[in-house]
């Protein structure tokens, strides 16, 4: 990624975002914040080359704005990156049109990478340990709330558990594998 792009940034942490434009505009890029996704929807003025999601949007989800910002930015490529990371939100920020997706912290250099790269990488090494019961939970957790779109009483449901349980869970950051 060597040419100045358009990047729009959405986080609803306003410092973590302007501290990251910094960062981007300092490498010759021309950045864009918004901290909603209404925000980043109402900027189409000029097309973005580049979208930086968080998946987390206060009570809305990053995943929701992929296939909108696809769609006023034709060739715009996103990349999800988030502190609450999971094998599920991955599969479907994948899906829905995502290029990369990246956990939390990451560093501009990491993340201009992972938006410039143009194919997967065949020699990415697995995991040398399995993951933990806690890290498992986390991720069965994510997928059962990806299957019923983020509603959590019908998550609570679905996985037998009772709705604040869920809440108090799914606040916490997840475990490391």
């Amino acid at each position: 990624m060597s040419a100045a792009w358009r990047i729009l940034v959405v986080d609803d942490d306003a410092v973590f975002a302007d501290t990251l434009a910094c960062a981007l505009g300092r490498r010759g890029h021309e950045v864009v914040v918004a901290n909603t996704g209404e925000e980043a929807l109402a900027d189409s003025t000029r097309p973005f080359h580049a979208a930086i999601l968080d998946l987390r949007l206060g009570t809305d989800s990053g995943l929701r704005l992929i296939p909108f910002l696809k769609a006023l930015h034709p060739g715009i490529r996103i990349l999800l990156l988030t502190g609450y990371a999971s094998i599920a939100t991955a599969v479907e920020a994948i899906k829905l049109g995502a290029v990369h997706y990246l956990p939390k912290p990451a560093g501009v250099d990491e993340i201009l990478q992972a938006l410039g790269r143009l194919e997967g990488d065949a020699d990415a090494r697995p995991p040398d340990a399995p993951m933990s019961l806690d890290r498992l939970e986390w991720e069965h957790i994510q997928k059962v709330l990806a299957e019923h779109d983020g509603n959590l009483s019908a998550t609570a449901r679905a996985l037998k558990m009772h709705r604040r349980t869920l809440q108090r869970k799914l606040a916490k950051h997840p475990v490391r594998a």
